[in-house]
């Protein structure tokens, strides 16, 4: 197999005394959407927070394109074609729509470009055309989701990370967002996805990984991860023969990892 378009070895990161992820390995390649599952409190986020650079890694090594990124600026990620969608949207409120859209292609200087990327978010999410010129922070929960991943996708990323895209958010609105996910991915952008519905992001992903308590315990074609016992008892609420249903509802509601 080529070279992974991200590939991490051995990463480590706490917070003060408590380690939070344990040395775990995991890759990205290109055009693939692999999904990193677990419970809450798992380590998932925290991961993304280390690849983007806001936290520092105790540990290991982080590459993007062959190239280590650990003490890489977020702007200068976003340069190089990575982008994040961060748990809880953090759109700018004060902003409009199309303010925060521009927002999202402020290292681009391809006017035409960006004025054609805006009519395709648009067309990808037309509620945010109906909305154009409405302050972020008046939209709903499941707006400003669409509002921060069309952000993200004006910058043309080549790696996209979406960190709990559907948390919070109605049954309606979650089928909405994971279509276009794939949509997005059919498109040719690379994701990594950390998501609480196990269920709905292993049906998107081609591969996964499953983290627990700070390291990756399973790893594997997403097909195959839905089907393996272990997975379907511990995050996707069904009891089986081999692994009874922890109750803990890990996958289906609650704090991100």
């Amino acid at each position: 197999m080529t070279e992974a378009l991200l590939q991490i070895s051995g990463l480590r990161v706490s917070y003060g005394g408590i380690k939070a992820v344990k040395g775990i390995d995991l890759s990205v390649h290109e055009g693939e959407l692999v999904a990193l599952i677990g419970a809450n409190g798992a380590g998932k986020t925290t991961t993304l927070k280390a690849i983007t650079g806001s936290l520092a890694p105790a540990g290991g090594d982080i590459r993007y394109q062959g190239r280590p990124i650990g003490n890489t600026g977020a702007h200068e990620l976003v340069g190089r074609g990575l982008a994040m969608v961060p748990e809880g949207r953090g759109v700018f409120a004060r902003m409009t729509i199309t303010e925060n859209l521009q927002m999202g292609a402020y290292l681009r200087r391809d006017k035409p470009g960006i004025a054609q990327d805006t009519q395709k978010m648009f067309d990808l999410f037309p509620r945010l055309r109906e909305r154009a010129t409405q302050l972020a922070g008046t939209l709903s929960g499941g707006e400003q989701q669409m509002l921060a991943m069309a952000r993200a996708l004006m910058s043309r990323p080549r790696l996209l990370l979406l960190d709990e895209p559907s948390m919070g958010l109605s049954p309606i609105m979650v089928s909405k967002i994971f279509e276009v996910v794939r949509m997005v991915s059919a498109q040719g952008v690379t994701i990594l996805l950390v998501e609480q519905n196990a269920r709905l992001a292993l049906q998107a992903a081609d591969r996964g990984y499953v983290m627990d308590s700070g390291e990756i315990t399973l790893a594997a074609p997403a097909a195959q991860l839905l089907d393996d016992p272990r997975v379907r008892a511990a995050y996707l609420g069904e009891e089986s023969a081999d692994a009874g249903d922890d109750g803990t509802g890990a996958a289906t509601g609650g704090a991100p990892g």
